[in-house]
C-alpha cells in the first residue's frame, strides 16, 4: 500500500492490552473493537495503531504467543472485512512473529518502539513485506521502558545520532528509503524528566533535517502532568503544534 506521507495524518490507537497505562482492557470484544476502528475511520484518522503489548514503565514481558493470541481478532476482523482499504493499519509490536500475521494480513506498518533491538528476525520481516516502518527513539535497550531520568548534554543530538544509527542498519540490509518513518520517542521512552520531551517538540525542525517523515506520540503521557482523565487537551494541543513544527504523523488516544 502507498501512502501520501506528504500529508499530515493522525493515527488512532486501539490498544487490546489488558495493562495500558491509558485504556488498558477497554476494548474487550470483537464488536467494540470494530465500532471503534470504525469511528476512527469515520472522524478522519487515516492511520491505526493496533497493540497487544503495554511497553510503559511497570509492564510486565508478553509471550509471542499471548500478543498474538490477544491481537490475532482483531487482525482477523480486519482482513475479513477489508477494511485495509479505508486506512492504513500498523502494528505496534517488536515481535517479528507478531508483525508478520499482520502484515500478511493487510496490515502496511510496522510500529516498533525497540528500533529492531528487540527481535533480530524483525528485519528479515520488513524485507519481505516492504511496509511502512516507524523506528522510535528509546533510552532503554528493551522495550520495557524505565521510569529513570536520564539527563542529556544535548537531546536532539543524542537522538538524531541513534535514529541515525538504526537508518543505517536497516538501508544497508537494503530496506526501502521511502517507508522509512522517525519517532523520537516522548515521556518516559526519552526520560522521566518531563523538560527532555517539550524540548525536542520544541527542536522538532532539527529532526526533520534527517530527511525522514516523523511520527510524534505525546497523547496522554505522564510528562503532560494532571491526571490521566485529564491530560487529552494537552495533547492535542501540541500535536498540533507538532505537525505545524514539521511532524507527518500524530499518535492520539482520543481523536476529534
Amino acid at each position: 500500500m502507498k501512502f501520501d506521507l506528504s500529508k499530515k495524518h493522525i493515527m488512532g490507537i486501539l490498544n487490546v492490552t489488558p495493562d495500558s497505562f491509558s485504556d488498558g482492557g477497554r476494548y474487550r470484544s470483537v464488536k467494540s473493537l470494530e465500532l471503534i476502528i470504525k469511528s476512527f475511520i469515520e472522524k478522519g484518522v487515516s492511520i491505526i495503531d493496533v497493540g497487544g503489548e503495554s511497553t510503559g514503565p511497570g509492564s510486565t514481558n508478553v509471550s509471542e504467543a499471548e500478543e498474538l493470541e490477544r491481537v490475532r481478532p482483531v487482525i482477523d476482523l480486519i482482513a475479513e472485512q477489508k477494511l485495509y482499504e479505508q486506512a492504513l493499519f500498523s502494528i505496534d509490536t517488536y515481535k517479528a512473529s507478531v508483525a508478520e500475521y499482520a502484515l500478511k494480513n493487510g496490515f502496511g506498518m510496522v510500529n516498533d518502539v525497540t528500533a529492531l533491538r528487540g527481535d533480530p528476525r524483525m528485519i528479515d520481516v520488513l524485507l519481505q513485506y516492504k511496509p511502512y516502518v516507524v523506528l522510535m527513539y528509546s533510552k532503554d535497550s528493551t522495550a520495557r521502558t524505565t521510569a529513570t531520568a536520564v539527563e542529556y548534554d544535548d537531546v536532539i543530538e543524542t537522538v538524531a545520532q541513534f535514529l541515525n544509527e538504526r537508518i543505517e542498519l536497516v538501508l544497508n540490509a537494503g530496506f526501502p528509503k521511502d517507508r522509512i518513518i522517525i519517532d523520537p520517542g516522548m515521556g518516559a521512552f526519552v526520560s522521566a524528566n518531563p523538560d527532555y520531551s517539550y524540548q525536542i517538540l520544541d527542536r522538532l525542525p532539527e529532526l526533520k533535517k534527517l530527511g525522514y517523515p516523523i511520527l510524534v506520540g505525546v497523547s496522554r503521557k505522564s510528562f503532560l502532568g494532571g491526571k490521566l482523565e485529564e491530560r487529552d487537551p494537552k495533547s492535542w494541543e501540541l500535536s498540533q503544534k507538532a505537525l505545524a513544527d514539521g511532524a507527518s504523523i500524530v499518535r492520539l488516544h482520543q481523536v476529534q
